[in-house]
């Protein structure tokens, strides 16, 4: 007599409003990955790819905006940026922010 419609309702009735507000999470997941994940991702294999093809005489800014030609390229992730003539200066790879001007690679004999 007093039972409300809230009360009466079945176990199949809660479990479609429950599903009802999970489609809405999934969906914004979704669109962040698609939107601002993904490209970010993408990016960062793009400047990977360009710091593992740095070699000698490529022109680079740095992310502190020093521009100069790399002199000197050593294994442990280290490059050696001419800024002016005869001024030399240590940089980590992942500073390097972009490249100017690529060299040309040698030519094989």
């Amino acid at each position: 007599m007093f039972i409300t419609p809230a009360y009466a309702q079945d176990a199949a009735g809660a479990a479609g409003i429950m599903t009802s507000g999970l489609v809405p999470m999934i969906l914004i997941v979704a669109i962040m990955y698609f939107l601002m994940i993904r490209p970010q991702q993408k990016r960062l294999k793009e400047h990977k790819a360009m710091v593992e093809a740095l070699r000698r005489g490529d022109q680079v800014v740095t992310q502190g905006g020093i521009l100069g030609k790399v002199s000197k390229v050593q294994d442990d992730g280290i490059l050696e940026v001419e800024i002016a003539d005869g001024v030399k200066v240590k940089v980590m790879r992942a500073t390097i922010s972009q490249v100017l001007s690529k060299t040309e690679p040698a030519a094989s004999a």
